[in-house]
C-alpha cells in the first residue's frame, strides 16, 4: 500500500511522503523508533512516543528524546534539501511534554550544496556494530565533526589519553553491570537478534559480523595503560543541562554528526554502557571535567558495508493525519 498524506505548507503531498520517510531513517536505540509525526496544513509537528520507552535501559526517556531529536534533524535537513526553510519551534506546549517540535516548510530558498551533501548522506547511513578498521581518521574530519556539533547547540570535548584511559575503565565496569541484570538481559533480548521480518529492533542480519563479546569496543580507547590508539575516533557529545530541551538538541548534534561522518566515508556507532548506566554516566560527567553533561558516546571510523536495519510502515508513526492508499 503506497501512503499519501496530506501537503503541508509549500510542500506537495508527495515532498511531504518523502521527508517523512527521511525522518524514519534517524537511529534510536535498539531501533524502537520512538518517534510519531502530525501533519497540519501549516506544519509537521515532530513527537514522542511514550508507549516505545525502554524501562529498563532508559528510565527517564533520555534515550528516548535523543532518538527524536535525531529525527528532527533529519526532517529539517531533508525538507531543506527541497529548497524550503524548515522553521523550527521546540518544545512548543507546556501542556503536551511530548510534543517535542514543529517544523513549518517556509518560502523556497536555494540549498546549501553543504545540506543537499547531508540530505544524500541520510539513506546511506548505518549504525556500524562492527569493528572499524585501523585508518586513522585525519584530524580536518573531527573539526568538522565537531563544528557540526556546535551548530545544533550541543559540544564535543576534547579527550586526552588521561581520559580515555579511564573511559576504557569505566565502560568495562558499565558493560559488566549490564550483563549482570537480569531485566537488562530480557530487555535487550526483546529487542534484538531478532528475525528477517521485523519492522523494529535489531534483526539478527545486522549484527553479523559483530563478536558476541563486545570486550574488542575497549581496545578502541587504547590499552588500559598507554596512549589512546589513533583510530577509530572515540568522541562524545554533551549538552549545558540534562533537561529535556537540551537533550532534543543533543539528538540533532547526533543526527549532524552522523550524517556528516557519513557524507566523509565514515561509519559510526554508539559506545553505550557508560552512557545507559546511571552511576556511570556520573562518573563519565566527572571524566570529561567541563561541565557538560555527557549525551551520547561514539566511535567512528572506517567500517565495511552492512545492511540497514528496518523500519515501521509510514502509516504506523502519523499521528491524525489525512492519508489515503
Amino acid at each position: 500500500m503506497t501512503i499519501q498524506v496530506t501537503r503541508v505548507g509549500r510542500l506537495n503531498s508527495e515532498q511531504v511522503n518523502s521527508v517523512l520517510r527521511s525522518a524514519m531513517l534517524a537511529p534510536s536505540t535498539h531501533n524502537t523508533q520512538p518517534w510519531l509525526f502530525r501533519c497540519t496544513g501549516t506544519g509537521i509537528e515532530v513527537h514522542a512516543d511514550p508507549r516505545r520507552i525502554l524501562p529498563v535501559t532508559d528510565p527517564d526517556g533520555r534515550e528516548l528524546v535523543l532518538s527524536c531529536g535525531a529525527a528532527l534533524f533529519t526532517l529539517r535537513t531533508a525538507i531543506h534539501a527541497l529548497g524550503f526553510h524548515p522553521a523550527t519551534t521546540l518544545m512548543p506546549s507546556r501542556a503536551d511534554p511530548d510534543l517535542l517540535a514543529v517544523v513549518r516548510p517556509l518560502a523556497e530558498r536555494m540549498p546549501d550544496q553543504k545540506v543537499v551533501r547531508l540530505a544524500r548522506a541520510i539513506p546511506r547511513r548505518r549504525t556500524n556494530r562492527r569493528p572499524f578498521l585501523s585508518s586513522v581518521v585525519p584530524k580536518p574530519t573531527l573539526t568538522a565533526l565537531r563544528h557540526a556539533t556546535e551548530l545544533e547547540h550541543a559540544w564535543m570535548p576534547n579527550l586526552d589519553a588521561e581520559q580515555c584511559r579511564l573511559l576504557h575503565d569505566l565502560t568495562a565496569r558499565a558493560r559488566r553491570e549490564q550483563l549482570a541484570d537480569p531485566a537488562f538481559l530480557a530487555e535487550l533480548g526483546r529487542w534484538t537478534g531478532l528475525g528477517a521480518n521485523t519492522r523494529d529492533g535489531v534483526p539478527s542480519y545486522a549484527m553479523e559480523g559483530s563478536p558476541a563479546d563486545e570486550s574488542w569496543l575497549l581496545d578502541e580507547f587504547g590499552d588500559a595503560t598507554g596512549d589512546p590508539r589513533p583510530a577509530p575516533l572515540v568522541v562524545a557529545i554533551g549538552s549545558l543541562t540534562d533537561d529535556r530541551l537540551d537533550r532534543l538538541q543533543a539528538g540533532q548534534a547526533l543526527q549532524r554528526v552522523l550524517l556528516t561522518a557519513t557524507a566523509t566515508g565514515l561509519d559510526a556507532s554508539f559506545i553505550s554502557p557508560p552512557i545507559m548506566v546511571r552511576e556511570a554516566r556520573a562518573e563519565l560527567r566527572r571524566i570529561l571535567g567541563c561541565g557538560v553533561w555527557p549525551q551520547v558516546l561514539l566511535r567512528v571510523g572506517y567500517g565495511s558495508p552492512l545492511p540497514w536495519t528496518p523500519r515501521r510502515p509510514l502509516d504506523d508513526v502519523l499521528l491524525d493525519t489525512l492519508i489515503s492508499a
